[in-house]
């Protein structure tokens, strides 16, 4: 049995992130300007949400329109609420909010646990593994106040080695399962009482962790946000396909890229031992054609860029930080998964192709495992909408709508389709 460590748990009754006070009751009528509190402000249909990271403030509609905040923009903040359009005033909602700490494997991370205001026996709480960023999340990501305004308690914390947790920034799943394994049982400890069912969401990167960590957390169902049912390898192969696609080439070029992405694998699980020569055959073969600077992938164009020596003798320093195990094989993760899967997808990912993952979910869900599918249609990674211009730049212009009331409603064993636009699979 592992033993969880409590260092300190502060439990305040707040409006958004101030500590002190409760929540105050404000007239539509009046306003007065002030500085800009993380939380939730307005009604459970009708709400924005503000967050916070580093010295600027951000906001997300209930409907997924966000932006940055200034003071001549779209929003202002002022005291216990925000004011739309020089007009319409919402003011802050009362969450439970608790900050904590616990111990993983050694490393003290920060956590914190949000709460409805009349959270109780039959709330839903789940808790959250963010992608492979390098920056905390407590009170930064909107993902914790759009579920907790919805009626579902939230366990988020800053992952090892960012924001305010100790330890080494890693990007070694079984040892990032195991940390949110930990963050679980410390928000069930602190919510319970108040809670019914207990769910993991991982997004992104969090795609591999969640699952890895549904058993040893007590999951009772798991959510996914634009993850992979890939390995990092075949990720990196995927990327580089669609890369070359979008730029309009066929088969022929693909099936050469396909060589160069077979040697960085070899390159990548063998600390950049075999494949070496390989890899310089390949370089001065196909560097002359003009699909070749095309190729980038997650770590194929970094090898590529880097000569035989460099890679004998010093490695991938940016790469070798991050722990990998290059073993996960995601297919054998989910088959044992014994409690219900939402995975949520977008269709025109480009970072995670879900061509591959929407198969070998459809194959899962074959042999019995209890996986529902949703592909939201003109999305990018993140569930963003995008506009795309002739040179295939995307400019992303939103969240899609209904993304986070999917998510909420899982957690709640109420999903009830169409959200929006998307296509249940």
């Amino acid at each position: 049995m592992r033993i969880y460590l409590v260092v300190g748990v502060i439990a305040t009754f707040v409006a958004g992130c101030n500590n002190n006070t409760a929540p105050i009751n404000i007239p539509e009528t009046a306003f007065v300007a002030g500085s800009c509190e993380v939380g939730v402000y307005g009604e459970s249909s009708d709400f924005v949400v503000i967050t916070r990271r580093n010295e600027n403030a951000y906001y997300t509609f209930n409907n997924g329109i966000t932006g940055k905040i200034d003071y001549e923009g779209l929003l202002q903040c002022g005291e216990g609420a925000v004011k739309i359009e020089q007009s319409k005033v919402l003011r802050i909602q009362a969450i439970l909010t608790t900050d904590t700490e616990f111990d993983s494997d050694g490393a003290l991370l920060a956590g914190q646990l949000l709460e409805p205001a009349d959270a109780g026996p039959n709330t839903p709480l789940v808790a959250l593994a963010h992608g492979s960023e390098e920056s905390g999340w407590i009170e930064a990501v909107s993902y914790p106040y759009q579920l907790v305004a919805r009626g579902v308690s939230v366990f988020v914390y800053d992952k090892r080695g960012t924001g305010r947790s100790q330890g080494q920034y890693s990007q070694n799943f079984v040892q990032l399962a195991d940390d949110l394994a930990a963050a679980s049982q410390e928000a069930k400890r602190i919510a319970q009482g108040r809670f019914a069912r207990f769910g993991l969401f991982g997004f992104s990167q969090g795609g591999w962790v969640a699952p890895l960590a549904a058993e040893k957390s007590g999951a009772e169902f798991i959510g996914i946000g634009y993850g992979l049912v890939v390995d990092i390898l075949e990720e990196d192969a995927s990327q580089v396909e669609l890369e070359l696609r979008e730029a309009g080439y066929g088969d022929d070029v693909i099936t050469k890229a396909k060589e160069i992405t077979d040697v960085t694998a070899r390159l990548a699980v063998s600390s950049y031992k075999d494949g070496l020569q390989e890899l310089d055959t390949l370089r001065d073969k196909y560097r002359p054609e003009q699909w070749y600077p095309l190729v980038k992938g997650g770590f194929t164009g970094v090898l590529l860029g880097m000569s035989t020596d460099e890679l004998r003798d010093k490695g991938i320093p940016m790469f070798d930080r991050l722990n990998i195990d290059w073993s996960i094989k995601p297919m054998d993760v989910l088959r044992d998964v014994n409690v219900p899967q939402l995975w949520v997808l977008a269709q025109n990912d480009r970072e995670a192709p879900i061509a591959k993952s929407l198969e070998r979910l459809q194959t899962l869900r074959g042999e019995g495992k209890d996986i529902t599918i949703f592909v939201f249609p003109n999305t990018d990674h993140g569930m963003w909408e995008f506009e795309q211009g002739s040179d295939g730049q995307r400019t992303y212009t939103r969240v899609t709508d209904s993304y986070y009331e999917l998510l909420a409603d899982w957690a709640k064993d109420a999903v009830q389709p169409p959200y929006s636009m998307s296509e249940a699979q």
